[in-house]
């Protein structure tokens, strides 16, 4: 009985959480899943081809807007770029070449290390790319860089390098009329949202600088406008809003609260011998003493004989 009682005090519990609880997902089927909703966004985008008219009177109204609401021009944050053919051909290069394998090394990141925050992730991500892909079938907008009211210069065409081809109507690989949400934006932030959730590093919120360089490149490059950033946040807090975030890990014991190196305190192993000793402090009964009985009474001397002259 005792030998449980010690063991029972000696062990330790390790704090719960969705990196102690959470199971990873199988691999492959999660490489199928993310296949196959790239296929279907690629195809979908795809559904938006054939509707110019509709993508430069949208694109009219969104330039309109902008100026309503006196939002900086694209034009000032172009400026900066074309101050040199070197700062000009880096944007171009971190627009066709972040954008996605920075997605999918997050999510590799997560799925080996956090694969709470990685279902999480992937479910937010998919929620965004949903909802911007019904936003590029039914309101196709043409970009700022085909836009004549707005002056600029299609930097991808001129500097280099171009992931998109140079008549939109014979481009195979994209959709070039489906400018809002912004989902270069739009990935990047959530990039940054998950690793500063999955994280705990003091300087785990330098990951905003990923979507405010991801902004000034699209918007600079003349691929976007702002309010198709302005868009892409606005519906990636509603996708987060009804997305359930991981829990957070709880808080250790109170018992290793007191350090890390620490031991945890254990009940003293007892010896059959002091498990009977009467100043054993498990002892069912208190020891017994003397001092309540009485004394026994003292031998009584014999008197003395009288002599005879007492006599």
């Amino acid at each position: 009985m005792f030998a449980g009682i010690t063991t029972g005090t000696r062990l330790r519990t390790r704090p719960a959480g969705p990196e102690t609880t959470a199971s990873r997902p199988p691999l492959v089927r999660e490489l199928m899943l993310v296949t196959a909703l790239f296929l279907v966004y690629k195809f979908g985008r795809r559904l938006a081809n054939g509707h110019e008219a509709s993508a430069f009177d949208n694109a009219d109204r969104v330039w309109s807007w902008e100026r309503a609401l006196h939002l900086p021009g694209e034009g000032s944050v172009q400026q900066l770029l074309l101050h040199g053919d070197t700062l000009v051909k880096v944007a171009n290069t971190f627009y066709a070449t972040v954008h996605f394998p920075a997605t999918v090394a997050f999510l590799v990141y997560l799925y080996l290390r956090r694969p709470g925050h990685y279902l999480w992730s992937r479910r937010v991500l998919a929620g965004l790319t949903a909802a911007a892909l019904v936003l590029h079938i039914t309101v196709p907008l043409a970009p700022p860089r085909m836009l004549t009211t707005a002056g600029l210069v299609d930097t991808a065409q001129v500097y280099g390098p171009s992931v998109y081809a140079a008549t939109p109507d014979t481009d195979t690989m994209a959709n070039q009329f489906a400018a809002m949400p912004s989902l270069h934006f739009g990935w990047a932030l959530m990039v940054a949202i998950g690793l500063i959730a999955a994280t705990r590093s003091r300087w785990r919120w330098l990951w905003l600088l990923h979507p405010l360089l991801t902004l000034l490149v699209v918007v600079g490059t003349a691929n976007h406008y702002w309010l198709d950033a302005l868009v892409a946040t606005a519906l990636l807090g509603a996708v987060l809003y009804f997305v359930p975030r991981p829990r957070r890990l709880t808080q250790l014991p109170a018992a290793s609260k007191r350090g890390r190196g620490a031991p945890a305190p254990t009940a003293p192993e007892l010896s059959p011998s002091s498990a009977l000793s009467p100043s054993s402090p498990l002892s069912p009964l208190p020891p017994l003493t003397l001092a309540s009985q009485p004394a026994p009474a003292a031998p009584r001397t014999p008197a003395p004989e009288l002599t005879e002259a007492v006599r």
